[in-house]
């Protein structure tokens, strides 16, 4: 007789707060690091595996409203199954589990399996989407009760959940999740129940995102007003005299760069610290890098240079991949840090020198302005003839550096670290939304992004880029790309940093708004 398995993991009913990825709990957060297994929702950002361990086991069982997809029996099920062969398994859930979220149907399925389980409450979108839409639920002169009710009843049960006559005693706010669908009976329901054909009603769609959208009304007219401005869902519905304060409360879609889209064509690994700050200013930032750090075609010469680098006077960094990938082969040859010992750090720009500085070697040199002319001004003539610099950078490169150093009585040993290569995914995807007007601003940090962005058009097709969008550079040089390829350039900061750049393209969008 087969022996049975009794082997069982452990499941985690966690919330993944209402959208914002940045409202997860903690402990939610940590969860999801140690999850062998992600089991996640459609309202559940994807943006939240990046907790995850790398390579672990995620599956999207995302339910969009009418739309057919995976049952919640077969979720369930899918569930236990992960369980009993022992993995920690975490149920991604939107909002809150418990709040219409149907945790409590999975809960009661792993105490029937005798599976242990572990609660994680989340922020739900009853109370995170009003608070964005700068809605209170409650307030000492309007509303001292708040209640939410699932705006998924069937009108066709035989016997209903909702005591509607009841709503109508206390008056205080009523909040209504999943209910766009059901939107004409739930205010039937009301105005047959006794409320004010005038009382205030607010429909906040994609609530916490930049793509949130709030439209109002009353009771009587709601209906008329959410079919003419084509709201869709997912949907939180707010009634009650609260929904007024939203005049003055509007917080989050006043924003400088609220509802903007903006294309971010950095590398993947360095995009995330420009999204997270567009997201910070209301932005919907659009991934789509234009190119690619690989090895160079060979070790060779930067090999040679690292065994001997006691020989330099100088090593001058002009980007953070340069950084990473010359310290990356040093210690894959065995080398460490103490190869440097004697020779003095130039960095241009403030990331450059940050990433440098993680790593605890000092800085000497970092010039005010971020472009290889300022380090020649900051050394001067006397700091340049006789001495030797290494220059770790791309592949290809501006050669102003080299070349001057040399005119000026140095020598220098440009060494190839990295190569910059073009990545084709999405092109099609990214000229779709462009041409159909759907990108506000498209960024360049580099010369190499704007020369490979460039790639996937026409030469005729400069036009109408510019009749469509907005170019912002990070600094001159990226500039004067963008121009010689037959771009304008609308908008570039004074100092060439990622933050400056975010803050510049909220400046240039309030003038333009005002």
């Amino acid at each position: 007789m087969a022996k049975k398995n009794t082997i069982k993991g452990k499941v985690y009913l966690v919330g993944a707060g209402p959208g914002d990825p940045e409202l997860i709990t903690k402990k939610g957060a940590r969860l999801l690091g140690e999850a062998e297994c992600i089991i996640y929702d459609f309202l559940a950002s994807s943006r939240l595996l990046a907790y995850a361990a790398h390579g672990v086991e995620t599956i999207y069982v995302g339910k969009k409203g009418s739309v057919k997809s995976i049952s919640q029996s077969q979720i369930t099920a899918l569930i236990l199954k992960k369980a009993r062969k022992g993995k920690v398994v975490v149920r991604l859930k939107g909002g809150d589990p418990f709040i219409f979220g149907r945790g409590a149907e999975e809960a009661e399925a792993l105490i029937k399996a005798g599976i242990p389980f572990e609660i994680v409450p989340g922020v739900t979108s009853a109370i995170a989407a009003p608070a964005y839409a700068g809605i209170p639920l409650t307030h000492r002169d309007l509303a001292s009760s708040v209640t939410f009710i699932t705006g998924q009843e069937s009108p066709l049960k035989e016997r209903k959940n909702i005591a509607w006559d009841r709503l109508s005693t206390g008056r205080g706010t009523l909040v209504f999740l999943m209910g766009w669908k059901n939107l004409p009976l739930i205010t039937k329901k009301l105005l047959k129940n006794g409320w004010d054909a005038a009382t205030p009603v607010a429909l906040i769609r994609w609530g916490t995102l930049a793509v949130q959208k709030t439209v109002t009304g009353t009771l009587a007219s709601i209906v008329e007003i959410s079919k003419k401005e084509g709201t869709k869902p997912p949907v939180i519905t707010v009634v009650g005299d609260v929904v007024n304060l939203r005049e003055d409360f509007n917080w989050f879609e006043t924003k400088p760069l609220f509802g903007r889209t903006v294309l971010v064509t950095r590398t993947e690994e360095q995009a995330g610290e420009f999204t997270a700050l567009l997201e910070k200013h209301g932005a919907i930032p659009l991934s789509f890098p234009t190119i690619k750090t690989s090895p160079p075609p060979t070790w060779r010469t930067l090999d040679r240079g690292l065994k001997n680098l006691s020989a330099y006077d100088w090593a001058i960094f002009t980007s953070v991949n340069g950084v990473k990938y010359f310290f990356k082969r040093l210690t894959k040859l065995g080398l460490d840090l103490r190869e440097l010992k004697g020779v003095k750090i130039c960095a241009i720009g403030p990331r450059t020198a940050e990433a440098i500085r993680e790593l605890n070697i000092r800085v000497d040199l970092t010039p005010k302005v971020f472009r290889a002319e300022a380090i020649l001004k900051a050394l001067g003539t006397s700091g340049i003839k006789g001495k030797k610099f290494v220059l770790p950078r791309a592949l290809k490169a501006r050669e102003i550096l080299p070349n001057t150093i040399r005119a000026l009585g140095g020598t220098i040993d440009v060494l190839p670290a990295y190569r910059t290569v073009r990545p084709r995914q999405k092109a099609a995807w990214m000229r779709e939304k462009l041409f159909a007007g759907e990108i506000d601003i498209i960024t360049f940090t580099s010369s190499s992004t704007v020369t490979n962005f460039m790639k996937f058009f026409k030469k005729n097709e400069a036009e109408k880029i510019k009749s469509l969008t907005r170019i912002a550079c990070i600094g001159p040089i990226t500039g004067d790309t963008a121009k010689n390829l037959g771009l304008r350039v609308d908008i570039m900061p004074k100092r060439y940093t990622i933050p400056t750049l975010t803050e510049a393209l909220a400046e240039y969008l309030k003038k333009t708004r005002d």
